[in-house]
């Protein structure tokens, strides 16, 4: 009887070891390696335009008031800013949306006006032709308000989305709405569904669960993410990514992912990537400084990198990212 049961014992073990070993050969970054003739991509961060500092931000700061000494002379979100971007080696660029009083669709990110411009107020307070009168270089300070170096060059500067497609024909970009209400989500779909199919395969949706359901709904062709859907993507695929099986609700989408939790994902970094992109979903790395996801910056920021990273990574100085990539 004790052989017996050494001798299951043995068989169990050997079962667990063989299982082990396949879950390890399946979802080995290390033995995969990276995707052979792949960078990664660069996905700039409203344009190419000011940085500042993320350490104590809060909901409310203002963060025009603390930027750093400027490098460049763009103001984020403006079609000179994007141009500039793509000029510099950027992949995609995402704009921030939003409605006005007149049912423009207005590229702007903060809540209110009253921080980097003269304005006062919110986007939706005002038509666009009030908006265009405004400076959005005004609020800009890197000493304490000392100096505005970037006052008075942003007058007249606001784009709107019709625009920024206009002026950047072929080029790949995202639209982050910034309230999630239906209404926002349905104008964005219905300028969406002016565009040739070609365009659209270069569109990604993100926002809020409602106003980014309105888009999807009219439009599932285009590529969409909002919390909630990034949140059953990756609980799907904590259960089920080990058999190399990607979730329905992880297809077609964009997965915003720090670079801090990357680690328990099934596969992470090279297979984890090569299983998304099969599933036409990009996966975005972000860092955290923080409450908050920052960018790639600097020589430093990249050091961060899985080796061998070919997903996207999100960063508002693409012009100094760019060179050490290509």
């Amino acid at each position: 009887m004790r052989i017996f049961r050494r001798r299951g014992f043995v068989i169990t073990l050997a079962v667990l070891v063989l299982a082990g070993l396949a879950l390890y050969l399946g979802n080995s970054s290390t033995l995969a390696g990276p995707e052979a003739g792949r960078r990664p991509f660069l996905l700039a961060h409203r344009g190419l335009a000011q940085t500042f500092d993320l350490q104590g931000v809060a909901a409310d700061t203002c963060t025009a008031t603390r930027i750093h000494p400027p490098q460049v002379s763009f103001l984020e979100n403006t079609v000179p800013s994007l141009q500039a971007a793509f000029a510099a080696g950027a992949d995609a660029a995402e704009i921030d949306v939003q409605l006005t009083r007149d049912g423009e669709l207005a590229v702007f990110h903060d809540a209110t006006l009253d921080c980097r411009t003269d304005g006062v107020g919110t986007v939706a307070e005002h038509t666009l032709d009030e908006l265009r009168t405004l400076d959005l270089g005004y609020g800009y300070t890197a000493d304490g308000g000392a100096s505005h170096p970037l006052r008075g060059k942003g007058v007249g500067l606001l784009p709107t989305v019709p625009e920024v497609f206009a002026a950047l024909p072929g080029r790949e970009l995202k639209l982050d709405l910034k309230h999630d209400t239906p209404a926002e989500g349905a104008a964005v779909a219905t300028f969406l569904q002016t565009l040739p199919p070609d365009r659209l395969a270069a569109v990604t949706v993100t926002g809020g669960d409602q106003a980014v359901a309105a888009v999807a709904d009219r439009l599932p062709q285009v590529r969409t993410s909002s919390k909630a859907i990034i949140k059953r993507c990756l609980l799907r695929y904590f259960g089920e990514g080990w058999t190399d099986h990607v979730p329905s609700d992880c297809r077609h989408r964009e997965l915003i992912v720090p670079i801090e939790y990357g680690k328990w994902l099934w596969g992470w970094p090279n297979r984890f990537v090569a299983r998304m992109r099969e599933a036409d979903t990009r996966v975005v790395l972000v860092r955290y400084v923080g409450d908050w996801s920052a960018g790639f910056d600097t020589p430093a920021d990249l050091a961060m990198l899985p080796k061998g990273w070919t997903g996207a990574i999100w960063t508002n100085r693409v012009d100094v990212i760019a060179p050490l990539l290509h």
